[in-house]
């Protein structure tokens, strides 16, 4: 499903060149519920950005669902994140003017797809994520955990094997946080997708059933979650992590 080998990425130009990540390796074979887990500055956002066929490696390989990321065109890339993958930022990026349905069919719409097929899917969206009755709600009339939920059904629009979720629960509150991690659980399950959540909380790897390290643009080991909580996901990360 996700493989990367020997990827590097650099920022900046001189003195101020920043190596993001240095020859990272990462192997996801088959769809569940996941997490990369780092502290700012680890190289999280630069490895989704590459994930989601946002920018490019300076070096290396990447492949996401059978497509090599480091060698596809710019329409290539394009068409990649439409129908391959769903990507949801901590920020939502929902459209103001328009209503839960229509933020939704957004990517359709745009792409010109039949609208009486959109409609049918995002009422399955809406359904499924218990908000049919937000449907014609804009999202200032939303809370914050309903318009994270509009962002994931517009992510699952096509259906794509893989969803990636930078920091999505970074604007919610505890309890929001808590059933938006068991959301994204459930639909890894569900879909026998792929579900892979960039996060720096404990709390929110403790969810997933594997989470990868990432310090110093690096994989520095793993952790399978299973039996633990929040605190034996962060005591296993700094014994790794420090170890490294």
């Amino acid at each position: 499903m996700i493989l990367c080998q020997g990827v590097h990425k650099y920022y900046g130009v001189g003195q101020r060149r920043v190596h993001a990540l240095t020859g990272l390796d990462l192997h996801i074979r088959e769809p569940g519920y996941y997490a990369i887990m780092g502290q700012s500055g680890s190289g999280k956002s630069t490895l989704l950005h590459l994930l989601g066929a946002l920018d490019k490696p300076d070096r290396g390989e990447i492949t996401v669902a059978g497509h090599a990321l480091h060698t596809i065109s710019q329409r290539e890339a394009d068409l990649f994140r439409r129908k391959q993958i769903g990507i949801v930022f901590q920020q939502f990026n929902l459209i103001p003017t328009l209503t839960a349905r229509q933020n939704i069919e957004l990517p359709g719409m745009l792409a010109g797809d039949d609208p009486d097929q959109l409609t049918t899917r995002s009422n399955e969206l809406l359904d499924r994520l218990g908000l049919l009755n937000r449907s014609t709600h804009r999202p200032d009339a939303l809370s914050g955990g309903e318009q994270q939920r509009v962002a994931i059904a517009r992510a699952l629009l096509y259906s794509p094997p893989i969803l990636l979720a930078d920091e999505p629960t970074g604007n919610l509150d505890s309890a929001s946080s808590d059933a938006l991690w068991a959301l994204l659980r459930e639909i890894a399950r569900e879909h026998e997708m792929t579900v892979l959540m960039i996060t720096h909380e404990p709390a929110a790897a403790a969810h997933c059933q594997r989470v990868f390290l990432l310090a110093d643009g690096q994989i520095q080991g793993q952790i399978d979650t299973e039996g633990l909580d929040a605190a034996g996901v962060a005591t296993r990360y700094h014994q790794l992590v420090g170890s490294a």
